[in-house]
């Protein structure tokens, strides 16, 4: 009976990831999708997101509506959120920082702020002008056909309702996210 038990109970969790098992996310922002991996293999694929109006590069300022490009961490989890679900990214990170300090658009102390954040996994400064408050989130109360027929974000990784809820069993905060 025992063994019955637990055939059964690995028939029904077969396939079925939670958060904390080593898994990724990467959000090709050309095929508009994401990619939910675990070390190179995909596990799952949302398609039909939405990225920001000014599309996806470097992120210069804040109200640029561009998604940065780069490697970042689930800085934090809002699970209520007037878009339903929001995961928010560690941006800007280290890099963001650099070019940005480079370009003069950030001061030294900033720069040091966003690296000295970055580098203890904590969560970077938000209110600089480079921007802040990126991350990935679902619709709440907006209109699906408005989402589906363009990018219509500030910065943000969108979704559904549903494709949010459907994600937020592999999210945690620490998790690397890569936007390409």
């Amino acid at each position: 009976m025992l063994r019955i038990c637990l055939w059964l109970l690995n028939v029904f969790f077969a396939g079925v990831a939670v958060a904390g098992e080593d898994f990724w996310l990467l959000v090709d922002t050309e095929a508009l999708k994401i990619e939910v991996k675990k070390g190179e293999k995909t596990v799952d694929t949302i398609d039909n997101i939405a990225i920001g109006r000014g599309g996806a590069g470097y992120k210069a300022h804040r109200g640029d509506d561009i998604t940065p490009y780069g490697d970042y961490r689930i800085g934090w989890v809002g699970q209520r959120s007037n878009f339903r679900r929001f995961f928010g990214l560690t941006y800007p990170n280290t890099q963001d920082a650099r070019t940005a300090l480079i370009k003069g658009i950030i001061t030294k102390q900033t720069y040091e702020r966003i690296v000295e954040a970055n580098e203890s996994h904590g969560i970077p400064p938000q209110n600089t002008p480079l921007g802040g408050q990126i991350g990935i989130h679902g619709l709440g109360a907006a209109d699906e056909k408005i989402h589906r027929s363009m990018n219509w974000t500030h910065g943000c990784i969108a979704m559904t309702n549903t494709q949010i809820d459907h994600l937020s069993r592999y999210v945690e905060p620490g998790m690397v996210v890569k936007i390409k």
